[in-house]
């Protein structure tokens, strides 16, 4: 025998680290056996599953579900994320307290406004009435003085 066939015979090799250790069985109890089904061609009926991922939901179920999923993922100006909850009754008040200063004027004081300034035209005086400042609304109104640089906060 040669050297390398010695050392081979005389050494133990070491069981592997968190190797399969030998599995217990544990007795069955033959009063409750496994009956395997079939669910093939003529077998036994499938069992009901769930299928609410697959139904057709109403159009206004799928865009709520859509706006939801479309909130979670974008990152929105906070300029534009304002407007999603409303201001409290106070601050309300104070608000429509100062739009109603800077509110259009009226069909009755737009005529007497330029009946005034045509008066003035006509007697030769500097003409001194001046378009009332107001507030500018609607949303393609807004989006066009923007688009056109005239908007100011």
């Amino acid at each position: 025998m040669g050297k390398a066939a010695k050392a081979k015979a005389g050494k133990k090799v070491p069981n592997a680290p968190l190797g399969d250790k030998k599995k217990q069985k544990t007795q069955k109890n033959p009063l409750f056996e496994k009956t395997p089904r079939s669910f093939r061609l003529g077998g036994d009926i499938q069992p009901k599953r769930d299928l609410t991922r697959f139904v057709r939901w109403p159009k206004f179920v799928r865009l709520q579900r859509m706006k939801k999923i479309m909130l979670l993922r974008l990152k929105m100006p906070p300029a534009i994320n304002q407007f999603n909850s409303t201001i409290d009754k106070n601050q309300a008040a104070a608000l429509l307290r100062l739009l109603k200063k800077y509110q259009p004027e009226t069909r009755e004081a737009k005529k007497a406004r330029l009946a005034e300034m045509a008066q003035q035209k006509k007697d030769g005086q500097e003409v001194k009435t001046k378009k009332p400042q107001v507030i500018k609304y609607g949303l393609n109104h807004v989006t066009t003085l923007i688009e056109n640089k005239e908007a100011k906060l």
